[in-house]
């Protein structure tokens, strides 16, 4: 089964992007555009929701 990869929304027109799916396994998973068959980052949800939250909170400090 081929996941389906969602591109960032902050990725502008031939920039090094972030990609994210949900896989089978219920885990989040990130990979780069450079190379979209190597997985990043595999994370449970409420895992990843928190370095969402994180991330959203550095960059408003």
């Amino acid at each position: 089964m081929n996941q389906r990869w969602q591109k960032s929304s902050y990725c502008s027109e031939g920039s090094s992007c972030i990609h994210v799916s949900a896989s089978p396994t219920g885990k989040v998973k990130l990979t780069e555009s450079a190379d979209p068959t190597g997985v990043i980052l595999a994370a449970r949800p409420t895992a990843f929701a928190a370095l969402i939250r994180k991330a959203k909170e550095a960059d408003h400090v």
